[in-house]
């Protein structure tokens, strides 16, 4: 099995042998970066499958790394930082992170983490080679470029609010529970987190929906979850 290529970017030596060690153990191919511009470049130059992100870099905070690469990248971050506070998370996660494992942290963890990244990102390859567009009314998403349109004008979506729509819009009409949305987005370490889940679902709505008293397509199910509605190709105005 071909193994993916990860960038990992830590300034902290004995983190970064310990990572590299597990990687290589485990047959990953991998490139290092210390500082915050170095991983920026390298992203840039060798195109890896995914990051493993230190946030409390010597030149940079992570979560400027993840803003500037998200300019132009959608490549899976996995934040590994010591900052456990929520709005840490939050930040890191809303900047385009993926996913987020608090140091210390255990390498069964860390692996586990890759595998379902990796998951995600056979998933997202299968349903681009199997549906090029999505239409549901007036709502687009262009999965070979990664964008999503209201009634031809673009949104402007953080990655992780253009993976809830594409999760919502693969299973349209099914209610999907919180704990499944968690899992599929951010992976198992997110799974009972439902506030976190609610403050990317309301920024979500915000930009899909004319009307929050009256929402068109996402269709909360109180203590349950959400469901992308089926929308009549005509909406009312």
């Amino acid at each position: 099995m071909t193994k993916y290529q990860i960038l990992v970017v830590e300034d902290d030596a004995p983190v970064r042998n310990l990572i590299t060690t597990t990687l290589k153990i485990h047959h990953y191919r991998y490139i290092t970066a210390a500082t915050g511009q170095s991983a920026i470049m390298d992203t840039a130059s060798h195109n890896p499958d995914m990051i493993l992100l230190d946030l409390g870099l010597p030149d940079l905070d992570g979560v400027e790394v993840i803003r500037r690469i998200r300019g132009w990248s959608n490549v899976p971050i996995i934040v590994i930082s010591a900052r456990n506070e929520d709005r840490d998370k939050i930040d890191a996660l809303d900047a385009g992170a993926d996913d987020y494992l608090t140091k210390p942290f255990s390498v069964n963890e860390l692996l586990a983490r890759l595998r379902v990244t990796q998951r995600r990102l056979a998933l997202m390859q299968n349903v681009t080679a199997g549906q090029a567009v999505y239409t549901n009314g007036k709502l687009k998403i262009d999965y070979a470029s990664g964008c999503a349109y209201i009634d031809q004008e673009e949104l402007r979506l953080t990655p992780i609010e253009y993976k809830l729509l594409c999760l919502l819009a693969r299973n349209t009409g099914k209610v999907l529970t919180h704990r499944f949305i968690m899992q599929n987005v951010w992976g198992n370490g997110w799974d009972n987190d439902v506030g976190l889940l609610r403050v990317f679902m309301a920024t979500l709505r915000k930009k899909l929906e004319k009307t929050e008293d009256s929402p068109q397509y996402i269709q909360t199910h109180v203590g349950i979850g959400y469901r992308m509605q089926k929308v009549d190709e005509q909406i009312p105005e």
